[in-house]
């Protein structure tokens, strides 16, 4: 998954969907998390595994470490993810 992240925000939240410059979705996001040492990608991690209820183990933040744009790693069993995001996103919607 791909994500959009501003970091040192004023609050932590999820902001909706965006389109990249290549038309690629991506979830954005703001952490109130400076981008020093991991902070803000520690922050994101913590951020999604609340808002989808799963552990923060089975999230990981696979590139993208030092840059806005990053790619999210969602681990476990595959039917229960896409069930936990299927459910997510239809909620983001309305």
């Amino acid at each position: 998954m791909t994500l959009r992240v501003t970091p040192n925000a004023s609050v932590d939240r999820i902001e909706g969907i965006v389109l990249r410059s290549e038309s690629q979705p991506a979830l954005k996001l703001k952490v109130s998390a400076i981008a020093d040492k991991g902070k803000a990608n520690a922050a994101v991690v913590k951020l999604l595994a609340k808002t989808w209820g799963i552990p923060r183990s089975n999230l990981s933040i696979v590139s993208g470490d030092k840059d806005r744009n990053k790619t999210l790693l969602v681990e476990g069993d595959p039917q229960e993810c896409l069930d936990v995001l299927s459910d997510w996103f239809v909620h983001l919607e309305n």
